[in-house]
């Protein structure tokens, strides 16, 4: 007798929705309530956000698995501490610097110096705007991509750089550096004004990683033995099964990365276009990883599983910047491409003696410069002159603030660790504990 009430009340509640279900059959983008629409839109900013900070585990353990077993407790550390310290300093300055609205110091370029505030408990009192979504839901998913560029800077200068210093660049990155160049385009500033088009970010989050990174890694210097005698000395990760985890939790999160930068989910419309952004989205990184499998195979006489990894996390950074507009046929060839700077920029940066761990600045700098070119191949509201220009503009600006912060922490701390240090792993000499103490020798 339960069931058949529980059913004729299901069939009452279908039928009082069929002429709503009629009115989106009709106009797709017919938005819902403002109230509904409200609830919808942070409802996906809550779970996309959680899908990008699962990204932080993602870059912890592929840094955990390329890096040398003496080293990986160091990694995790510096994985856990830069989420941690990014949560904090983002919504001390980074957000509203990031997010002025009508509160820019100099408009347009520099946003307002003041601490993230929340709506009130239950939004008593409060006039949130419905069409809109919650601020909390918003400062979480966007405190994600700060995050993410700090874990982008780790991997690259992972087993040499003290962790001190690197942690108060890492404060420095997302307090500020990150957010003003971040303001310039998705807080309304200069470049937004100018038609820049970076739909989640191959410039705005991954480039300047990238920058960072790149910057850091040439006034570091490269590993002890790395470049010898003319050669190349390959120093192989301790663990690759960890890192192809990494590289699928990374893969997981980009669906929350990409689908999220939609930002409304208060439409049938919106709602088809996340869906078209998740198929282009995976399309891409597969295809970065098939071609990165294909070149290796050719080129080495063996396919290279690092260069998989990072070939799909390549094709993922450069579908970034424009994951709606492309058919899935140009997907897969703006990913591809990715995959195949990967397997040409690795061995570039070795014949330039620039050492990078685990392959971030071709994956995230190249790739990302890239992907940010290549929406003018798919979205018409492009230009290659604006989108150089902003390239250009984020790069010079993030490369000149690295220089100077990684210049003065080098003055006043010291970046690198000793010699000694560095060949007996950072684990004990500046945590005093191994990831794997079992496999040491005693």
């Amino acid at each position: 007798m339960q069931n058949k009430y529980l059913t004729s009340a299901g069939i009452a509640a279908a039928l009082a929705l069929l002429p709503g279900m009629g009115l989106a059959q009709e106009a797709d983008t017919t938005p819902l309530n403002a109230d509904i629409g409200f609830i919808f839109t942070t409802f996906m900013f809550l779970v996309s956000g959680f899908l990008v900070f699962f990204m932080a585990a993602g870059f912890a353990m592929l840094e955990a698995g390329l890096v040398r077993s003496k080293n990986v407790a160091m990694q995790l550390t510096k994985n856990m501490a830069l989420f941690s310290l990014a949560s904090l300093f983002y919504f001390l300055l980074g957000y509203n610097l990031m997010y002025p609205g009508d509160g820019w110091s100099m408009d347009g370029i520099l946003g307002a110096f003041s601490i993230t505030s929340l709506e009130p408990v239950g939004l008593e009192g409060a006039e949130p705007d419905l069409t809109y979504a919650s601020v909390g839901s918003d400062f979480f998913f966007q405190l994600m991509f700060c995050a993410a560029t700090a874990s982008i800077v780790s991997g690259a200068l992972a087993e040499r750089i003290k962790l001190w210093p690197f942690l108060i660049f890492v404060i420095v990155l997302t307090a500020v550096i990150y957010p003003i160049q971040a303001s310039w385009k998705w807080g309304g500033g200069f470049l937004d004004a100018a038609g820049f088009q970076d739909f989640a970010g191959s410039t705005v989050v991954h480039s300047v990683g990238g920058w960072a990174a790149l910057v850091g890694a040439i006034i570091l210097g490269p590993r002890l033995g790395k470049y010898k005698d003319g050669k190349v000395h390959p120093m192989p990760g301790s663990n690759l099964a960890l890192a192809t985890l990494g590289t699928f939790i990374l893969w997981l999160g980009w669906f929350g990365f990409n689908g999220g930068s939609q930002l409304y989910m208060d439409t049938a419309g919106n709602v088809a276009d996340i869906s078209r952004i998740f198929s282009n989205t995976n399309t891409a990184a597969a295809a970065g990883a098939v071609v990165a499998m294909i070149l290796t195979q050719v080129m080495y006489k063996k396919p290279d599983l690092t260069m998989i990894l990072n070939g799909a996390l390549a094709g993922l950074v450069s579908i970034t910047a424009e994951p709606l507009t492309p058919s899935l046929i140009s997907a897969m060839l703006i990913g591809g491409v990715g995959g195949a700077i990967v397997v040409f920029a690795v061995p570039m940066l070795d014949r330039l003696k620039i050492d990078d761990v685990v392959g971030a600045i071709p994956v995230h700098l190249f790739a990302g410069i890239w992907g940010t070119i290549a929406v003018c191949f798919t979205n018409d509201a492009a230009s290659f002159g604006t989108q150089l220009y902003s390239i250009v503009v984020v790069g010079v600006f993030v490369c000149a603030a690295s220089a100077v912060v990684w210049l003065i922490l080098k003055a006043v701390m010291g970046l690198r660790v000793d010699e000694e240090t560095e060949i007996n792993g950072l684990d004990m000499s500046e945590l005093g504990m191994e990831a794997y103490p079992e496999f040491s020798p005693t």
